[in-house]
């Protein structure tokens, strides 16, 4: 099995979150910290624009990896909240402006398929899943970290 530096860029089919920034520092974060000192982080588009803030971070408890952020647009104080299930991979934390910048176009994410609070896809399962990840251009995650799960060289072609 391969050991990856922890300081360096993962190999891309194994990527998750992007970190950039000099705000790389002792102690927890950026590279492991809890996922609630991220909740509530800004996120802005690829073309700048202020889209929202992540409400949560969905975990693939079963396969111990990130599933999803996700993402909360519109509303006011928590109500009429529209959430996106964001690929992890799809976002870059930025250590010195502290938020998260999203690889897609504020009008790509406005056109989002989206749910409300009160009625969460099933995330779990791998068909839905897989259009999302698609909708971002990404690989399913399950699919983009599965040799290193199971011990395995990466698949370059991911």
């Amino acid at each position: 099995m391969t050991t990856l530096d922890p300081h360096s860029p993962a190999p891309a089919s194994t990527q998750g979150a992007t970190i950039v920034g000099v705000g790389i520092g002792d102690g927890p974060g950026p590279d492991v910290m809890a996922a609630s000192t991220l909740d509530g982080n800004k996120v802005i588009s690829s073309d700048g624009e202020h889209v929202g803030k992540i409400s949560d971070i969905m975990l693939d408890v079963r396969g111990g990896r990130i599933a999803y952020a996700v993402l909360s647009t519109g509303g006011f104080l928590g109500i009429g909240d529209t959430l996106h299930a964001i690929p992890w991979s799809a976002l870059t934390l930025d250590t010195d402006d502290k938020c998260f910048v999203l690889d897609a176009s504020a009008e790509l994410i406005k056109n989002s398929p989206g749910f409300d609070k009160d009625n969460w896809p099933s995330m779990a399962d791998m068909q839905w899943g897989a259009t999302v990840h698609e909708y971002y251009n990404r690989p399913p995650y399950w699919e983009a970290t599965r040799d290193v799960v199971e011990g395995r060289e990466p698949d370059p072609n991911l």
